[in-house]
């Protein structure tokens, strides 16, 4: 299911099909050197399945495959993520991810963008965060352009260091 289209973009939901672009994006240490690691290919089939029988599911938002509209390659994901307790609150997370091939044309924000209009356009979301590595400057570099501030330090079980938190509210578009 199409969710939004820009200029050289769409975003759909993922599905199965998906596994080897998203293993190309996940197993690359390059890309995963701000999150969680390189994956293994068998997280990377449960994070589809937890896409598909849950945030869709239970939620109705999610991540959203970035698909190039000229060539229908799917480059990466962008979009939602609940997290129940963010410095004792709960949010609602922008996060994205690009396949390395794909940085520098402009196109995280370009989805971002389009799923930040989303959210509070469609979904009446009334706020959004991104969490980023201080030292992800192309991230955070993407957040600002989105019209996020930096607001807060957050510090999560397990991490060896805080994330810093972006916002925005929906008045502020």
């Amino acid at each position: 299911m199409v969710i939004v289209q820009t200029e050289r973009l769409f975003l759909r939901h993922v599905h199965i099909l998906d596994h080897e672009p998203m293993y190309r994006i996940f197993g690359d240490a390059e890309v995963m050197r701000f999150g969680d690691g390189v994956q293994t290919k068998d997280a990377v089939q449960r994070w589809l399945m937890t896409c598909l029988e849950q945030y869709y599911r239970q939620w109705g938002f999610g991540p959203y495959a970035v698909v190039k509209r000229s060539s229908r390659e799917v480059i990466g994901y962008c979009g939602l993520f609940f997290f129940p307790d963010v410095g004792c609150q709960p949010e609602l997370e922008l996060g994205y991810r690009l396949a390395r091939a794909h940085w520098g044309y402009g196109y995280a924000t370009e989805a971002a963008l389009a799923v930040r209009d989303f959210a509070f356009q469609t979904l009446c979301v009334k706020r959004l965060i991104s969490m980023i590595d201080p030292h992800n400057v192309a991230s955070i570099r993407v957040a600002k352009k989105l019209g996020m501030q930096y607001e807060r330090e957050v510090m999560f079980d397990g991490y060896t260091h805080p994330d810093h938190v972006y916002a925005i509210h929906g008045v502020s578009i």
